[in-house]
């Protein structure tokens, strides 16, 4: 079974900041906005990381559960690990999965062609997790949520290549690791204090709540050309750097050298 992680979203009080954080900070170009959100009371933006994606959901009415989930972790953060299966009856399995497991569909869509299910953050005890499907089984192709096609000439990685990993975190990072370890049917990797689950092309890592924010999205490992230079342009944006991570949408951003020039393979990492 192959499980590509796709896309990110964050989730904010204010769209338009943010987003203008992550184009001028990690030199990132907007794509698409979804108005289907609008369903659930919000209004987005996509902007395609390598042949991935990064997604900013703003409420625009009360009551909405991205508001509720803003008013639980104190602000603005993760919301979302959103992944790709390659083959429809895998995706299905993470769905039987996570049902025997005791974890909620918060939400569904299944058409011929393609089909998402998202599993309820209360559940899955950090962030939502979805699985989706795409007829076209092509890992670093067609993604529905960014409008299908059409993304491609807005893909920038002079600053920005591709995503490496998703960091979340609980009170009990052992329990939360297991619990998506077996969702997901992939093994728990453990090295040293450290616990993680490798998707195809990025390492979901598992970390102890230190924050005072609880369980959530806390990290996103990304590669990047110039680290150094990244954290000069966050400090420009007024952005908090600390160490070798910048923040961005009260996400911290770890930044790790590109290991060479030139976009990432399709499909890997």
């Amino acid at each position: 079974m192959t499980i590509q992680l796709r896309q990110i979203c964050l989730v904010a009080h204010r769209l338009a900041p943010v987003v203008d954080d992550l184009e001028a900070v990690l030199g990132l170009q907007r794509c698409h906005v979804d108005p289907a959100v609008g369903v659930f009371g919000l209004e987005n933006t996509l902007l395609p990381v390598g042949r991935n994606f990064l997604e900013v959901v703003a409420p625009v009415r009360d009551d909405t559960a991205a508001g509720r989930y803003l008013e639980r972790r104190g602000g603005d953060g993760g919301y979302m690990v959103i992944t790709q299966a390659d083959t429809r009856p895998n995706q299905r399995a993470v769905r039987e999965r996570a049902l025997a497991s005791g974890v909620r569909v918060a939400h569904e869509t299944d058409r011929p062609s393609w089909s998402i299910c998202q599993l309820h953050p209360g559940d899955m005890k950090a962030a939502f997790l979805e699985i989706e499907w795409d007829a076209e089984e092509d890992l670093s192709g067609r993604w529905m949520p960014a409008g299908g096609t059409g993304w491609e000439d807005k893909v920038r990685q002079d600053v920005a290549v591709d995503f490496l990993g998703v960091e979340l975190q609980g009170a009990d990072p052992v329990e939360l690791a297991s619990l998506w370890s077996g969702v997901l049917a992939l093994p728990l990797e453990r090295e040293g204090s450290g616990l993680g689950v490798r998707l195809n092309n990025a390492t979901l890592r598992f970390v102890e709540a230190t924050d005072g924010r609880g369980p959530g999205l806390s990290g996103l490992d990304i590669a990047v050309r110039d680290p150094a230079e990244v954290r000069a342009r966050a400090r420009r944006r007024g952005r908090p750097v600390a160490g070798g991570a910048v923040e961005i949408g009260g996400v911290w951003f770890h930044l790790a050298q590109a290991r060479a020039r030139g976009s990432l393979k399709r499909g890997g990492s």
